[in-house]
This record gives structure tokens, sequence and C-alpha cells, in this order.
């Protein structure tokens, strides 16, 4: 039964108020349909995944590629979609609206803003002009009256932060109050330290990143982390199968390595809707 943008957001609203669910990431329609196919609640597009299909860096996809990209991923499922939507794509807050407006349009059920710059030399913009952002953010959110979950992110973990925990900590606390619905420091790992940050916006959920080889999802539950997400771990997996592949019959002229391959037979029927 085909849903609608308004359920997928309610459900998507319903997933973060109790329990742990994965919200893992896809970079193109297909994989967004595979994964809905293997039973997935809900996914996350990640913008570094669909950089990479691109052949861009993260951070090097504009605007309305972006846009159309999501909803693409939208359309193309029927279960809710969350989009890392960066930095907002504006250099200021009343951009930063617009931008939010322009992608809840898109029929995202959630998104998600974080607090770098882009800079190298100063990648992490000051706390207060963070706040405003996320505030305006929030704001056209409301103004949609769509119930878009909005998510808060801090890189200081990612960007070097010398003390990312306390940092992330003041961060977390501050964008709660300014209104995210969900708390997010991507590249925390160590487990007390991701209890303490579930407990400083408790109630509100925590989401983490897993891209390594690390805790289960019982682990995190256990933790009180209500949202798990990937990030571009799956889409660097397949390019790394792609690389291995690929290398094989560059350096050794062999290829063996496509015994490893997904059958043909299977993609297609899942696609053919026949699985």
């Amino acid at each position: 039964m085909a849903t609608t943008t308004a359920s997928r957001r309610a459900a998507f609203s319903r997933l973060h108020r109790a329990g742990c669910f994965v919200l893992p990431n896809p970079w193109d329609v297909g994989s967004a349909r595979l994964l809905e196919h293997l039973g997935f609640s809900a996914l996350a597009t990640t913008s570094a995944g669909f950089a990479f299909s691109r052949g861009l860096p993260d951070g090097a996809v504009p605007r309305d590629a972006m846009l159309e990209h999501i909803r693409a991923v939208v359309e193309a499922t029927e279960v809710p979609v969350n989009a890392d939507f960066e930095s907002g794509h504006a250099p200021h807050a009343v951009g930063v609206a617009e931008s939010v407006r322009l992608c809840v349009e898109t029929g995202v059920a959630g998104l998600s803003i974080e607090d770098s710059t882009g800079d190298r030399a100063n990648p992490l913009r000051d706390l207060s002009t963070a706040v405003e952002r996320l505030k305006a953010a929030r704001s056209a959110i409301d103004a949609s009256q769509t119930g878009v979950v909005l998510t808060a992110r801090t890189e200081c973990y990612l960007l070097g932060h010398p003390d990312p925990h306390r940092e992330a900590l003041k961060r977390l606390q501050a964008y709660a109050e300014a209104g995210a619905d969900c708390l997010y420091a991507p590249g925390v790992r160590n487990r007390e330290e991701i209890a303490a940050l579930v407990r400083a916006v408790a109630p509100k959920p925590v989401n983490v990143l897993i891209g390594w080889p690390g805790a289960s999802v019982n682990e995190l539950r256990d933790l009180g982390v209500r949202r798990i997400s990937v990030g571009a771990a799956l889409a660097r997996v397949a390019w790394g199968a792609f690389l291995r592949a690929a290398r094989e019959i560059a350096e050794h002229g062999t290829f063996q390595v496509f015994g490893e391959a997904a059958p043909f037979a299977e993609l297609d029927a899942i696609f053919r809707g026949e699985l």
C-alpha cells in the first residue's frame, strides 16, 4: 500500500519516541530501494556517498543538485527519508531557513543541520552562530507545519577539536534548547562518552554514527541511543569492492573477485519487484 508524505513523517517521528532503530544511508535510488527491500523502517541520505557517486569530494555538491537527489530518494521509496543537509547550503541564517524550506518541499521526514564551516582553517562555527542557524531551520520547519524532524549535528569529534567530548556536550545541550528534535555528534566512539551525551540532552533522542566495526545495536540501545546511522560507510563498502575488483584486473589481469558479486538474477528480480 502506498504511503503518503504525512504518514511517513508521522511514522518517522514515532520511531524517535522509544527503542532504537537503524537508519542506513543509501547513496542513490538503487541502494535506497535495496535497503527498503531488506526491511529497514527509514533511510537517510549521505552527502559524502552522493558526492562520491558524482566524482566529487564531500561538501562539493551544490544545493540544487542535492535537493534533486534528496527528492529522487524520497520518491523512490515508501519509507521515511532523513536528509543529510550538511550546513544548510547557505552562508547565513536567512539562507539556511530558505534552504530548509526547499528541503522540506522534497517530502523528507527529517533533515540534519551541522555546525561545520567547510573552511579547514576554521572548521567549526562559533556556538552563537551555529545556534542562530539552527533556530532559523527550526522556524522554517515550524512554518511548514509538517512535523519534519530536525536533527542538530556537532562536528567537533570529526574536525579535530582539542576537547571534543566537552565541546559536544556544550553544543548539543545548546542545540536541544534551540529546538532540535534529535541530537548527533558523529565520530564519538567511547561508550562512556556516548552515555554522557544521551544523559545530557535527555529526554530528546540521540543519533550515533557507526562507520567502523564497533558496538552492536543492542549495546547502543543499552546506552540509551535512540537512532543509529552509518553515514557513507555503505557507499565506502561498495567502493571498496569496486576498487578491489578493478585493481585485480588492472594489476593482475584476473577476474577472481567477480565470484563475490551479487547474483545478477537476484538484483534484477528485486528491481522488477519479484522478490
